[in-house]
């Protein structure tokens, strides 16, 4: 079953929701009105926002209040990505020209930063204070995140702990917070919605390491980008940390440098998917994935559970 057949219950939702992000990115700048456009029409899943909309079914449910939050959790991970690409130098997302590719640093930079003001400016309609300290909390952390993974670049002895907590603060935290804040808006006690952060995080953490596996398995045409691309930017994933185990691949990955030629990357692609590190990294995936659904077990009986762990188990299984 396709991802978006699981929460098609929830399309009329989605409507407005993708009609909301429209709205929401009008400033008076045309040229920011195009850059926001641009990476709003650049597609994805819209996982935070489907979090956020299944997490509001533990409680009551009103689109009008939850469109608010998954607009600003959407927009929050829209800004983060203008602001990536700008630090890994990245021309291509998701096969298309990324904003600082089709205009420049600056005008991607400033983008991010409009998108990001955008999604605290609607967290205002949200009238419950811990809702608006957990945000804050997160973005420091997400911002925190951000500076390691600057500083961790090509740095080759880092270790799985190291990994583990950049990619808590890159991708886990967020979606963790889709759930809790989701809940929180629809009125959820604080046990619960504190179980759907937790679902969230081991999801987040999965749902991460099987893109990083990806990097090496798919094809460029799947990923939107050429195949080991993480690694060329110097980004030390799971399969390569597992794969450095191994001092004759480590001494090989070690030569990585981002003019290193097509050819010689396609090589130590090769060398690290006959390592064992990809089946290593599929059962790291497995391990918060199935943290994941033993919590979610803890949480009442409805549609939004059985949708919550079939989308579970689907990103945390893909293969492309």
């Amino acid at each position: 079953m396709k991802l978006k057949m699981m929460y098609s219950f929830l399309n009329s939702d989605i409507n407005i929701i993708e009609k909301e992000l429209e709205e929401t990115i009008q400033p008076e700048s045309v040229l920011l009105k195009q850059a926001s456009m641009h990476t709003l029409q650049a597609g994805g899943k819209r996982i935070r926002p489907v979090f956020v909309l299944l997490a509001g079914k533990f409680g009551h449910y009103d689109i009008h209040v939850m469109k608010n939050v998954a607009v600003a959790l959407e927009l929050i991970h829209m800004a983060s990505l203008v602001h990536d690409d700008v630090i890994d130098d990245a021309d291509l997302r998701r096969g298309q020209p990324t904003v600082k590719s089709k205009w420049d640093n600056k005008i991607a930079m400033y983008t991010g930063d409009f998108v990001f003001a955008l999604a605290l400016e609607l967290m205002t309609n949200i009238e419950k204070p811990a809702a608006h300290k957990i945000l804050a909390n997160t973005i420091v952390e997400v911002t925190l995140g951000e500076i390691q993974q600057i500083k961790d670049k090509y740095r080759f002895n880092q270790n799985l702990r190291d990994y583990l907590r950049r990619i808590k603060r890159k991708t886990a935290l967020l979606i963790a917070v889709s759930c809790q804040l989701g809940a929180i808006a629809a009125g959820v006690e604080e046990s619960f919605h504190k179980k759907l952060f937790r679902f969230g995080y081991f999801v987040g953490m999965s749902y991460q390491i099987i893109d990083d596996i990806l990097d090496f398995t798919s094809t460029e045409k799947a990923l939107g980008k050429p195949a080991g691309s993480d690694l060329l930017q110097g980004n030390i994933t799971a399969p390569a940390l597992f794969a450095m185990e191994n001092d004759e691949i480590r001494r090989e990955i070690e030569r990585v440098h981002e003019n290193m030629a097509p050819d010689d990357i396609l090589k130590i692609i090769s060398l690290i998917k006959q390592s064992g590190a990809i089946e290593k990294s599929f059962a790291l995936s497995d391990h918060y994935l199935d943290k994941a659904l033993a919590v979610l077990e803890e949480l009442p009986d409805n549609k939004a559970k059985k949708t919550l762990r079939d989308i579970a188990k689907y990103i945390g299984r893909r293969k492309f």
